[in-house]
């Protein structure tokens, strides 16, 4: 190297030195370096691809082949995606029930509009019961309820001063009857 020439790759280079720039625009030689932003946009691709169904270790491992990545940076990859769907339903937790019910309500108009009414039936069980019919606590209030108390005789309540009432007397009747004969029925 000459020595005129100042080598910006040592400790000598100035601060605000980003890499050589090609001498007709001025932009970087190698492209952009964001690696920020490069890695944000690899881990919302695992983001978007989470909701195919498929379970983690699948869904790194094809994140790793498919970003040219190790498995360990995929596995990182995934502990931010995790972290963004825990973040997801801590903030969305207050309105999911009312979105699957919204799902749900739309999702019975197309059964009853194509025809498949024993579709529609189930999810009108299913959106039915989410509402609380039927359930246990429900058919209780509904239920008539008798209350019977049975009181000794000659109790009073407490705080009377009444005297109490004599048991009645057992009176014993005697009754004749006639035998019974084969074909009286009982």
């Amino acid at each position: 190297m000459p020595e005129d020439k100042e080598n910006l790759y040592t400790e000598d280079a100035p601060e605000d030195y980003n890499g050589p720039k090609d001498k007709k625009t001025g932009q970087r030689v190698y492209g952009k370096k964001n690696p920020d932003g490069w890695i944000l946009e690899r881990q919302q691709r695992l983001y978007r691809r989470q909701l195919e169904g498929l379970p983690a270790r699948q869904l790194v491992l094809d994140h790793a082949s498919r970003e040219g990545i190790s498995t360990a940076t995929a596995w990182r990859d995934w502990d931010t995606v995790s972290q963004w769907n825990t973040a997801d339903w801590d903030a969305e937790r207050e309105t999911i029930l009312s979105r699957i019910n919204g799902m749900r309500l739309r999702v019975i108009d197309k059964a009853i509009r194509r025809g498949q009414l024993s579709t529609a039936q189930a999810l009108l069980a299913d959106l039915g019961r989410a509402a609380g019919e039927g359930s246990e606590f429900m058919a209780a209030e509904q239920a008539p309820q008798l209350n019977i108390t049975v009181e000794m005789p000659g109790a009073l309540p407490e705080g009377t001063k009444k005297p109490a009432i004599e048991p009645a007397e057992v009176i014993e009747l005697e009754a004749e009857s006639a035998p019974l004969d084969e074909g009286d029925i009982l």
